[in-house]
């Protein structure tokens, strides 16, 4: 049924996403987040001079790699096109919703701007509900303590059930804790229990026989909740995407939904 998850790993990764492993050891993290939470200055701490730029295959769209070493392991972090939400209203969206869902990255790093916490919610949760395995990155917290805007971190790790870690980026603040989160939550050292969105029962119910359908077809290859709210939203692209990177019509599928 096309490309499983173990040979999506590492050819399927240079071929559908520009991502090249130069050991099948190493570590693929992606970095997410809304334009000006200071992403770039993260992704440029983490890197240093170790990256390189070009284009998602068949985009236009720009393509930010690096590689950094942490302890014992090496890591190549994907900067993602800064979108605000990953419904598929733009291609930087669909850029950013096709990689974290397909690409399969170990971890997927989501910047938050201390200062609108709340704006950056949106998006944060909308990737708890791909994959659990998430850093949330509070950036620019200097600015948050000059406005006077005082955050709970274990409170809301606690409340979002993943680790959170304050950052000041462009001083170097918290960028080794960062790398230390990374690294356990890519060896298993830290497991998450992510918020769950509480949808109304007529949806719920919904979803539950779609997933049901869908689960028989794609195993462990995708989050099968996640695409059936795709489906119950009517995202056109996600049936793209489905073929593109999995090898699978879902047409017929839809149109019974």
């Amino acid at each position: 049924m096309g490309l499983t998850h173990s040979s999506s790993t590492k050819q399927g990764l240079k071929d559908l996403f520009n991502v090249e492993k130069s050991k099948e050891e190493d570590y693929v993290i992606a970095l997410a987040g809304n334009p000006n939470t200071g992403k770039s200055t993260v992704f440029n701490e983490l890197t240093g001079l170790h990256q390189h730029t070009g284009n998602w295959p068949g985009k236009t769209v720009v393509n930010s790699q690096g590689k950094y070493a942490h302890k014992d392991k090496n890591f190549i972090l994907v900067d993602l096109p800064g979108t605000y939400s990953l419904l598929a209203s733009s291609v930087e969206e669909v850029v950013a919703r096709d990689f974290i869902c397909f690409g399969k990255p170990e971890v997927t790093v989501v910047v938050l701007d201390a200062t609108c916490i709340e704006r950056n919610l949106n998006l944060l949760l909308q990737v708890l509900e791909i994959t659990d395995k998430v850093v949330a990155c509070v950036n620019m917290m200097d600015e948050a303590k000059s406005k006077n805007i005082k955050i709970d971190i274990d409170l809301l790790s606690k409340e979002l059930g993943i680790p959170v870690v304050p950052t000041t980026a462009r001083s170097k603040i918290g960028m080794n804790i960062l790398k230390d989160t990374i690294y356990d939550l890519c060896l298993n050292k830290i497991h998450t229990c992510p918020i769950e969105i509480q949808y109304p029962t007529e949806i719920t119910e919904e979803i539950q026989q779609i997933t049901a359908m869908l689960s028989s077809i794609f195993k462990d290859k995708i989050n099968t909740k996640w695409l059936a709210l795709r489906l119950l939203d009517g995202d056109e692209s996600i049936l793209n995407s489905i073929s593109k990177f999995l090898d699978y019509d879902l047409g017929t599928i839809n149109r019974k939904v």
